[in-house]
């Protein structure tokens, strides 16, 4: 599949410094955070707690971070641009996520860091490399250009030691800023360096003293009541999180990250760490949360959100990326029923992307799903299309579905078109788990039964190749004849007693694909009900 024209580097700068598409918009904070361009490269982070299986909630901010660093490099041709992914491996298990196996395994060792915990799936050294893993795996398929940064292995090597030092100087201002937040009962336990026990290996959440914020040593009271003196450098202590996240941010050279709006509160008090601690907050902005199919938060420790596998056997990548753009500061349900609408509206953005000027390609969301080379081709038939064939007895595989499309789009083949045999693989899945197994065809009424004979009648007339055009215009003009109180309602009439579903296709191009002969025998069947 070739890939349009790509804009002049300089037309496009030009457009993108107006353009209201959400990526330009958060790209040009960054212009006046750097006005004069940083001397070194500007670092984009995402976040992920790798306490429970990825979601699709979880990869929302990498696709979305991305889209961001690529309108930045539009904005500024040849700037060096970086992303990290950092996974907060280092954090203590505080709960058993319900969608586990081997919860008696993670019981056992709750409160230990994340990367000190046996993998329960027992394929990996541990609890967080597992899903750590599985993290990667989604980038890597997805193409992402990106350096991944463990928690566990950057305080071990010594990476934020200078950092922490600078927590411990910066001791009393921290606090300054953080119990002011907390309830009294947490003020009296709350510390911003939360040690590893040297007796349990868990992350100990216990009052500290700073014996020498130079030399990096702390004091504290370990589980068994001894007093211990250890250092804080070098993977012996973390810091508490809003404390970690302003240090990262800090160490290394944050300009960029976005977080959910549960997270708000949390960004200004980090914001405000970070400046004490000599640097300054990235810029970014706070996303709404997916919601479920109930309306509720996804949750990591619920598993009650789609699974990148679950979307990708029904769904195209570029419809995912497409769903995530989409409105990214307004709450929306992700579920699987939400995958036929995001494949169709896809195709039909980048249909319209070729003969769009410049500032509306920018305001495309295929431009910012392919990074501005957006592929040409369309597509001669629907996803919705697809899946009212495929849920039909006897096409209820790939095979047989081609040969329904080849007849419709005559010089189409799975070698030639790889991006149609896809979308076909994905339509008969999706067909066979949620489509197929709801529908019912209901019995036609006597005025039903008077205008499905007259239609029968009329494509009896038609040849067996007639096109989608001429055969809705004929199931137009037979509803007017009937008394339909709205050609809405005659058409519904077709849905339900031949599909056997509430809404449905552009009949014209379902005939046309499934053909006259087959849908004449939809009717007989529907007439003899």
């Amino acid at each position: 599949m070739s890939e349009a024209q790509p804009l002049d580097a300089e037309t496009t700068r030009a457009a993108a410094m107006t353009s209201k598409a959400w990526p330009f918009e958060e790209a040009r904070k960054l212009l006046k955070r750097w006005p004069q361009g940083k001397p070194e490269q500007i670092v984009f982070e995402t976040g992920y707690g790798p306490s429970g299986l990825p979601h699709i909630g979880t990869f929302n901010e990498v696709l979305r971070t991305t889209m961001v660093r690529r309108a930045y490099e539009q904005l500024v041709p040849g700037a060096p641009t970086r992303l990290i992914a950092f996974s907060d491996d280092m954090d203590g298990l505080r709960k058993v996520p319900e969608n586990m196996p081997n919860a008696d395994l993670l019981a056992a060792n709750l409160g230990k860091p994340l990367t000190a915990i046996p993998d329960p799936f027992g394929t990996h050294e541990s609890f967080a490399t597992h899903n750590n893993a599985r993290l990667r795996t989604f980038l890597d398929r997805f193409g992402f250009d990106y350096e991944f940064v463990s928690s566990t292995e950057a305080y071990a090597a010594g990476r934020f030691d200078e950092t922490v030092r600078q927590v411990l100087r910066q001791w009393e201002a921290i606090l300054g800023v953080m119990l002011p937040t907390l309830r009294e009962e947490r003020r009296q336990t709350y510390s911003p360096v939360l040690p590893i026990s040297p007796t349990t290996g868990r992350v100990l959440q216990v009052p500290v003293e700073v014996i020498n914020a130079e030399g990096g040593t702390i004091a504290f009271t370990d589980e068994d009541g001894a007093h211990i003196t250890q250092s804080a450098l070098g993977g012996l202590a973390k810091l508490q999180w809003k404390v970690d996240w302003a240090m990262r941010w800090v160490a290394l050279g944050v300009d960029y990250e976005m977080s959910g709006k549960d997270l708000i509160d949390s960004v200004n008090q980090s914001g405000k760490i970070a400046r004490i601690l000599g640097g300054r907050p990235p810029e970014g902005f706070n996303y709404e949360m997916f919601l479920d199919e109930k309306g509720e938060k996804i949750s990591k420790s619920k598993g009650n959100g789609l699974t990148l596998d679950q979307w990708l056997t029904y769904g195209s990548e570029e419809s995912l990326a497409f769903f995530a753009y989409r409105e990214p500061k307004k709450a929306k349900s992700l579920h699987l029923g939400v995958i036929p609408r995001a494949v169709d509206e896809y195709w039909q953005f980048r249909g319209t992307y070729p003969g769009q000027p410049i500032e509306q390609q920018l305001g495309n969301p295929v431009h910012h799903i392919h990074g501005g080379k957006v592929p040409t081709g369309t597509l001669p038939l629907t996803y919705g299309l697809l899946l009212n064939l495929a849920s039909l007895p006897g096409v209820g595989d790939k095979q047989t579905a081609w040969k329904f499309v080849q007849r419709y789009a005559p010089g189409t083949a799975p070698e030639s078109d790889p991006e149609l045999d896809t979308l076909i693989g994905l339509a008969v899945n999706y067909a066979r788990d949620f489509v197929a197994p709801t529908l019912k065809r209901r019995p036609p009424t006597k005025v039903e039964r008077a205008a499905l004979a007259d239609l029968d009648a009329e494509l009896a007339r038609l040849p067996p190749d007639a096109d989608g055009d001429t055969i809705q215009n004929i199931v137009f003009e037979v509803g007017k004849r009937h008394p339909f109180e709205t050609l809405r309602a005659w058409f519904q009439t077709l849905y339900e007693t031949l599909l056997g579903s509430s809404q449905g296709p552009r009949m014209g191009s379902f005939i046309a694909l499934y053909g006259v002969e087959n849908s004449r025998k939809l009717i007989a069947e529907a007439l003899t009900t």
